[in-house]
């Protein structure tokens, strides 16, 4: 049986268009207006989603790191207060959600703790993603989990003994795995791509590639070996201030992705080998019919 899930009515998985996810994460440093145009270039290159991030800065800094400063477009400041200044409220999020309503393309988010699952929670998300640094929380998995939605998993800094742990605590029949390698921007030889087919053959239920890398080719590689949904990291400019901007995607960059991801899938086909009618004239023209050699 095909493995598919139903997202906001876009089946996804075996047999399915790739569902393509722009994350603008927190690439939007805070500002709704910086969102709204992420917005606008992910709808313009043809994005089935966009995707953010939502935590509780209290609950998921360690305290060691909390009262480290670090320089900011802000001005200087610790990283709790950084944390905290990139954090919308439900001001924002309301904002967020009307918008994307009028552009007619759905948004989610990854919730790093429960606060934000419930928060999130509010907006009738589509699904849920667990950010590959929440993987082992087995406490939040659960959590996610007891909503009843679609979840999609990502699994970068975790073995498979991990992935299978944290698979065990979640509902496949509503799960999304993605393949993910957790540095920012990644090196090409740390993708490993071929764990995407290994999961398939691991798990039932639907695998796909979320990509931290500089360029696009690899991310077609993926698609190619059977990643049924991409997500990358979308920005304005590559230039911009913040952790996740020089492993993200830039509007022309996502218009290209997606246009050759559709080109891609329409050149593999089905895998059933025929004669095309474009071929006819060239089989009678040059085909070569010899004797026997028996």
């Amino acid at each position: 049986m095909p493995r598919v899930i139903d997202i906001a009515g876009r089946m996804v998985g075996e047999g399915c268009p790739v569902y393509v996810i722009a994350e603008i994460g927190i690439n939007h440093n805070g500002e709704v207006g910086i969102a709204k145009k992420l917005v606008d270039a992910a709808v313009l290159a043809g994005c089935d989603a966009v995707k953010f991030q939502k935590r509780t800065p209290e609950l998921c800094i360690p305290p060691e790191q909390r009262n480290v400063m670090k320089e900011t477009p802000w001005g200087l400041m610790s990283y709790l207060e950084y944390r905290q200044h990139i954090e919308w409220s439900y001001k924002e999020y309301t904002e967020i959600d009307t918008y994307c309503r009028e552009k007619g393309i759905t948004w989610f988010a990854s919730c790093w703790d429960e606060p934000s699952v419930d928060f999130i929670e509010g907006f009738d998300p589509v699904c849920y993603k667990i950010p590959s640094a929440c993987l082992s929380d087995g406490a939040l998995l659960e959590y996610i989990n007891s909503k009843g939605r679609l979840v999609i998993l990502s699994t970068g800094m975790s073995t498979m003994e991990e992935i299978s742990r944290a698979v065990t605590l979640l509902d496949q029949d509503r799960l999304l795995i993605t393949h993910s390698t957790s540095s920012y921007p990644c090196k090409p030889e740390e993708l490993n791509l071929r764990t995407i087919p290994r999961l398939q053959q691991m798990f039932e239920c639907p695998v796909g590639y979320s990509g931290h890398e500089v360029g696009l080719q690899t991310t077609y590689a993926a698609v190619v070996i059977g990643a049924c949904l991409v997500e990358r990291h979308i920005t304005l400019d590559r230039a911009m201030w913040g952790s996740d901007q020089a492993a993200s995607v830039e509007p022309s960059g996502f218009m290209r992705l997606v246009r050759d991801i559709h080109t891609i899938e329409s050149a593999l086909g089905d895998g059933v080998k025929r004669v095309y009618e474009s071929e006819l004239l060239n089989l009678q023209r040059l085909r070569r019919v010899g004797a026997s050699t028996r």
